[in-house]
């Protein structure tokens, strides 16, 4: 498990930096996205992934990694957006918005350890194609559940469906990567 740590911790730190660019770039302008729209963000750069895959021909010449960063930092921001709320306009500095990131990251490496100690990392057997619709199944989860108005009966939260999507993506780029 402490390989598993390293590479996620690798994979992370090229997340941050694009987040860390980005929030330089545009400042903290995702502060004014609803859940619904970071979902659906998320949905898109998914089905994206999934069309690579399943697709002999690529018109744009790029791969799943950029699609999985984003869908690590898109839930990253709809974690931070579930704590602070959604705002009229841009109200985070680079500084506090990386300190809630690596807040959330913090929270989320957590509980992927504390599941691939239970699970024995199973997500090494597995397919980047299978973590997709994971993925994608997850998002069809998050979108039922915000129609819903955030009730569930017995099921987890959103924030849970979030921090697994960032945990299958990394899972999908330590795959790509070796």
């Amino acid at each position: 498990m402490q390989e598993t740590s390293k590479q996620y911790d690798e994979v992370i730190a090229t997340c941050r930096a694009l987040f860390i660019n980005k929030m330089k770039d545009y400042g903290s302008a995702w502060r004014i996205l609803r859940l619904p729209s970071l979902t659906d963000q998320i949905f898109i750069k998914a089905q994206r992934i999934r069309g690579l895959q399943e697709n002999d021909v690529r018109k744009i010449d790029e791969d799943e990694t950029s699609e999985f960063i984003g869908i690590i930092n898109y839930c990253t921001m709809a974690l931070i957006q579930l704590e602070k709320g959604v705002v009229e306009k841009p109200d985070l500095s680079v500084e506090e918005a990386t300190k809630l990131y690596d807040e959330k990251i913090a929270l989320t490496k957590q509980l992927m350890m504390d599941k691939n100690h239970d699970y024995g990392e199973a997500w090494r057997d597995m397919r980047v194609s299978s973590l997709t619709d994971l993925i994608l199944q997850k998002l069809l989860r998050v979108k039922e559940i915000e129609n819903n108005k955030g009730k569930t009966l017995v099921s987890e939260g959103i924030d849970a469906n979030y921090q697994d999507m960032i945990n299958y993506s990394v899972f999908a780029m330590i795959h790509l990567t070796q």
